[in-house]
């Protein structure tokens, strides 16, 4: 019998899901960051420990085991030299496909059609499959790109609240919850940006959205930025040639209300998740 394993390794973790030839699931693991950054060895040793996790819970002999098929999303794959020592890789399966963690995720969203999604995260980035052929648009980092994302509405809030302190613009609710968290000292603020990451400009963004949402003009300027760059994204997706979107990310619920309800309307429901979108790398075609 074959089997397929799907593993999603992102930067936040690592997951994976093991399926007989049927689509039944009887196996799942979890482990920590397993991103391409990490190095190779390190990125190894995550991706077999959740495998073996996943091949553990169901019981497979090691005769099995050599039946797997897997697919594997892995964040910064496109990094140089990555593929290539990956390929060197041997996890004791009959095959692995591999990909980026954008890709999995659009050919879960799409039934392994053709479509995009626009991740809302931390950061931001498009994944298209048109006519079989897959592109990115946007995702370059923070602060360049990752415009409506997690880590911009942090930097707009820090830039909103510094000038505050200076009176250069008038205080709100917003910029005085985002000074309290350096005791409303610049010199603080500034020793936390040089050494500030996205994800810990991102940690504001929550924040930002709450504000926003009672009414706060300086909060809401900044969503409403931040939701015309969303937009200007689906509307370039839609140009070049998708014929579904579907919007995922962490923040994406949150934004969605933000957007016009024209916008809205040419949204489309995932029907699937990026496990799924692994299952069909390894060459899985029914319905897990």
């Amino acid at each position: 019998m074959t089997y397929f394993l799907g593993i999603d390794a992102g930067g936040s973790n690592c997951r994976a899901r093991l399926i007989d030839a049927a689509g039944a699931t009887i196996g799942e693991g979890r482990s920590g960051t397993a991103n391409a950054r990490i190095g190779i060895d390190a990125l190894y040793d995550t991706l077999k420990d959740t495998a073996d996790q996943a091949v553990a819970q169901a019981g497979l002999t090691p005769s099995q085991r050599a039946q797997i098929r897997a697919g594997m999303g892995i964040a910064g794959i496109t990094r140089p030299g990555v593929r290539e020592a990956l390929g060197e890789l041997d996890f004791g399966f009959a095959s692995v496909a591999y990909a980026t963690d954008a890709q999995i995720a659009n050919l879960g969203a799409h039934g392994g059609e053709d479509g995009a999604i626009l991740i809302i995260g931390t950061g931001s980035a498009a994944q298209l499959r048109v006519h079989g052929e897959d592109f990115t648009i946007g995702g370059y980092g923070f602060p360049i790109s990752d415009e409506g994302s997690g880590a911009a509405l942090g930097l707009s809030a820090m830039r909103h609240a510094l000038r505050a302190l200076d009176g250069r613009t008038r205080r709100t609710p917003l910029s005085a919850a985002v000074t309290e968290r350096f005791n409303h000292d610049t010199a603080q603020a500034i020793a936390w940006m040089d050494q500030a990451t996205p994800r810990d400009y991102g940690a504001f963004a929550p924040l930002v959205m709450d504000y926003a949402e009672a009414d706060d003009a300086i909060a809401r300027s900044i969503v409403e930025d931040a939701a015309a760059h969303i937009e200007r994204f689906i509307e370039t997706i839609f140009e070049r040639g998708a014929t579904r979107c579907t919007l995922v990310g962490g923040l994406a619920p949150r934004m969605k209300p933000w957007l016009r309800s024209r916008t809205v309307e040419r949204l489309s429901d995932p029907l699937g998740d990026s496990l799924d979108g692994a299952l069909r790398l390894a060459g899985y075609r029914g319905t897990a």
